[in-house]
């Protein structure tokens, strides 16, 4: 019997939605069964006494967050506040203000009291904010404590007790609200087997022991279609004695388009899993990692699966009867989203992304193209536009048809301009320059939609980034074409880049393999992969 049946938003990768947005999307989740919806807010809410706590980042105000709990709680949604306390708060740590009680990078300094005054302030401020006391505490992914302020100030010390003793304070003060913490896994295997997670693992008994009962762990997975996978990582978290809480996902994180199809593959298999170890509570994440060009409502099909697969429905035709009452799109159109990164349901990848930033001239992506794949965009683009019309989401699609629009040039442009300069094709170099031309147009248009879809799901803060990234692609395509020209035109004796051949862009991979890689200053900037 399900206890909880959620979703988990991220309003921390730079996008936080704005209030009639999670009204709305309340409203679906309404619809689609679920009791549960879960903030994940990194420094995006308001506290007292910390200017520089969601400093320019369009934090939630008190009044904000006490009126989208009024109104899930009216819609039979519980809303449950995620917050972090000790690692993933980058969003401070870059500030002086927080400098001498950050261990380092994004974690907070463990034993030193101005941490706890802090997470204390975190706990008053969703006390006062929310009226469910279940809160996600997070300490999830703190690869590092303990290897930086602490290091120099205590010495080396084992990282596991570090963590321990972080937690019971944090716990201590969770208490005093009347706070019920939930937090991530991961720490305790990852301490446990040199940075593994994912892996058969047996955790010493005195750390068992150690971890508090009454915190619930909250197991996430988002990769795996296999279910004995996810057999074996239920069966290494009910070492512990805590309640057992598991995390699928919702592909959102990768891009513009959504993963659906893989999410619904990954969580059918969870889902078998969970309902065999009897886990009374799960939820579904939606990532917005690197900028959240995603659309929040992209992944309703994969949500409402996760619903219906948690309740034991894994009747497709059912599901996608109940998906077209919901959304007034048929099941199978609305996937067409997934279909701008040539997805299926094996593998979650994302080529409309690091292909829209891949330097038409440095091309470290080229080694992947495939002429045909090309082609690919200009039908779904057609495509794409029959399920514009919708008026409730119609939007999503206007954008994603207008990246398909960049990606049937662009996708192998790259690739072409080099073969033809180096057959000294000038013919072709000169009938390319229409290209570049009619490329920079439909990159204006689609940074013109992607803004619309922007401004009717969230805050202003935030878009800052994409005006960057936007604006130097407009101009780097621009200044291609210009010295294509120049060197038609005999103005220029070379193009010194397209000389160079183009290496694999891993090695490991088998030819022909398909990657997801979804961070932009990597892509965009050929910095050192991260």
């Amino acid at each position: 019997m399900l206890r909880t049946l959620g979703v988990m938003i991220d309003c921390s990768r730079d996008a936080v939605y704005t209030v009639e947005t999670l009204k709305e999307y309340i409203k679906v989740l309404a619809a689609m069964g679920y009791n549960a919806l879960l903030l994940y807010m990194e420094d995006v809410y308001e506290l007292e006494g910390e200017p520089y706590f969601g400093y320019l980042r369009g934090k939630y105000t008190k009044n904000e967050l006490r009126e989208i709990d009024e109104f899930a709680k009216n819609s039979g949604i519980e809303l449950i506040p995620c917050i972090q306390t000790l690692a993933h708060l980058g969003g401070i740590t870059r500030w002086n203000a927080y400098k001498d009680f950050t261990d380092t990078g994004d974690i907070l300094l463990a034993e030193d009291e101005r941490t706890y005054i802090l997470i204390e302030k975190m706990f008053a401020a969703c006390a006062s904010s929310f009226t469910s006391r279940r809160i996600n505490i997070g300490m999830d992914e703190a690869h590092m404590v303990g290897l930086g302020k602490y290091l120099d100030r205590h010495g080396y010390q084992d990282r596991y007790s570090i963590l321990l003793k972080h937690l019971h304070r944090v716990l201590e003060i969770a208490s005093r609200y009347g706070f019920r913490p939930m937090m991530w896994s991961d720490m305790f295997f990852r301490l446990a087997a040199k940075g593994e997670y994912y892996c058969n693992k047996t955790i010493p008994q005195e750390i068992i022991n150690a971890v508090p009962e009454g915190v619930e762990l909250i197991y996430w997975d988002y990769y795996s279609i296999e279910r004995e996978h996810y057999k074996t990582m239920l069966a290494a978290h009910k070492q512990f004695r805590n309640r057992i809480v598991f995390a699928g996902g919702a592909w959102s994180w990768s891009g513009f388009a959504p993963a659906n199809r893989f999410s619904m593959r990954a969580n059918y298999e969870a889902l078998h899993a969970c309902a065999e170890n009897d886990v009374q509570d799960v939820f579904v994440t939606s990532w917005k990692d690197d900028g959240a060009e995603c659309s929040l409502f992209a992944t309703l099909p994969a949500m409402l699966c996760f619903a219906e697969y948690a309740r034991g429905n894994y009747d497709i035709g059912k599901i996608s009867t109940k998906f077209k009452a919901i959304t007034g799109i048929a099941f199978d159109d609305y996937l067409l989203a997934d279909d701008v990164n040539l997805s299926d349901d094996t593998a979650a990848r994302n080529p409309s992304k690091y292909m829209l930033y891949n330097d038409l001239f440095l091309g470290i992506f080229d080694c992947f193209v495939k002429e045909t794949d090309a082609e690919k965009f200009t039908e779904l683009k057609e495509r794409l536009d029959m399920v514009a019309k919708n008026k409730r989401y119609g939007y999503i699609f206007r954008t994603l048809s207008a990246l398909c629009g960049v990606l049937e040039i662009k996708y192998s442009l790259g690739n072409r301009t080099r073969q033809a300069y180096r057959a000294g094709d000038r013919a072709a170099l000169e009938h390319m320059q229409e290209e570049y031309t009619v490329l920079i147009r439909r990159l204006k248009k689609f940074y013109r939609l992607f803004r619309a879809q922007w401004d009717k799901e969230c805050k202003p803060n935030g878009f800052e980034k994409h005006d960057i990234r936007f604006g130097g692609l407009i101009f780097r395509t621009e200044h291609c074409r210009k010295q294509i020209e120049e060197y038609c035109r005999g103005k220029r004796k070379d193009i010194n880049m397209l000389n160079e051949d183009i290496l694999p862009f891993d090695q490991t991979l088998e030819k022909g393999q398909y990657i997801n890689f979804n961070r932009w200053h990597n892509t965009a900037m050929i910095k050192p992969l991260q």
